[in-house]
C-alpha cells in the first residue's frame, strides 16, 4: 500500500469537527429565522398593521360602494386574517342585482371585490314610482325612481311571476335598437290570450302581441315600420301574421284594412 495516501485520524479529526461545527451554525441559523419570522407574522395579525386598509369595488352600477361594504360587514377594524372570501361572495351573490361576486386579498391590507351585477331589462310602474326589473324578473324594490325612466322600457299592470318572467326573457332577445325602440308595455290579456301585451313605440306606433311569439316576431320591427308612412299612425298587430291598422281610418274602413291585410300576409 502506498504509505504516502494514508491519512492519519489526528489529522482527520480536526476537519470534522469543522464541518460539523458549520452544519451545527446552519441549523442555527435556520432555527433562528424560522423563529423570528414566526414572532413576526404572529405580532403583525395581532397588531393594527394587519387590518384592512383599503376595500376596492368593481363593476358596480346600480349598488353604491357603501352599500357593498356595509353587506360585507367588512370595515377598517376587520383582520385581514378574518376575510372569508368564499361566504362575502355567496352573501353578496344572493342579492338579486348581483349575478357574481369575485373576493380577492391583496398584501398586505387591501380587499379587493370584483361585482357583476344582473341586467336592468325595464322599469315597473307601480302607483306613480317606477322599479327596475332585472334579467332574472326580479323586481328592485328597494330602488324606487320618481322621475320618468328613459334608458328603459316602462311595464304597466305587471306582477312578480311567470308573466313577467317571460316578459323580461322576452326583451333580453331583442336587439338593443329594437329594445330602444319600445316606450311602454302594458299587461292586457284577453279570455283567448292570458299572455296579450300592448306596446307604445317612441316613434308612435302601437304593436299589438302576444308573448308567445314576442320575440321572435319583434326582432322584424325595423323591417315592419320601413313598409308604412311615418306619417300614418296606428297598430301593428303581431298577434297572427303581422298587419296594420291605423288610427285614422273609420272603424268599418280598419276592420276592412285588416282583413285585407291579414289576407295578404298569408
Amino acid at each position: 500500500m502506498d504509505k504516502g495516501k494514508i491519512v492519519a485520524l489526528e489529522d482527520r479529526i480536526p476537519k470534522l469537527k469543522e464541518q460539523r461545527r458549520r452544519k451545527a451554525n446552519r441549523r442555527l441559523i435556520i432555527l433562528l429565522f424560522l423563529f423570528f419570522t414566526m414572532i413576526a407574522v404572529v405580532a403583525y395579525a395581532q397588531s393594527p398593521l394587519s387590518h384592512v386598509k383599503k376595500i376596492t369595488i368593481k363593476g358596480n352600477e346600480l349598488l353604491s360602494t357603501d352599500e357593498i361594504i356595509k353587506i360585507t360587514e367588512i370595515s377598517k377594524n376587520t383582520n385581514i386574517w378574518s376575510v372569508k372570501k368564499d361566504t362575502i361572495s355567496l352573501t353578496l351573490q344572493k342579492m338579486n342585482v348581483i349575478k357574481q361576486a369575485k373576493v380577492t386579498i391583496k398584501w398586505p391590507n387591501t380587499v379587493m371585490i370584483e361585482i357583476e351585477e344582473r341586467n336592468k331589462i325595464a322599469y315597473l310602474e307601480s302607483d306613480g314610482s317606477y322599479f327596475p326589473v332585472m334579467e332574472n324578473g326580479k323586481i328592485l324594490k328597494d330602488r324606487e325612481v320618481t322621475e320618468l325612466p328613459i334608458n328603459a322600457p316602462i311595464l304597466f299592470k305587471f306582477k312578480e311571476g311567470a308573466i313577467l318572467k317571460e316578459m323580461v326573457t322576452a326583451l333580453d332577445e331583442l336587439p338593443v335598437e329594437v329594445l330602444n325602440a319600445i316606450s311602454e308595455i302594458h299587461y292586457t290579456p284577453k279570455k283567448t290570450d292570458q299572455y296579450h301585451i300592448s306596446l307604445f313605440m317612441n316613434d308612435g306606433f302601437e304593436v299589438s302581441a302576444t308573448l308567445r311569439s314576442f320575440s321572435e316576431k319583434m326582432i322584424h320591427y325595423p323591417s315592419i315600420i320601413s313598409q308604412l308612412d311615418p306619417s300614418i299612425k296606428g297598430i301593428i298587430d303581431l298577434e297572427v301574421g303581422s298587419y296594420f291598422k291605423a288610427y285614422e281610418l273609420e272603424a268599418d274602413e280598419s276592420e276592412e284594412s285588416e282583413i285585407e291585410n291579414d289576407k295578404g300576409e298569408g
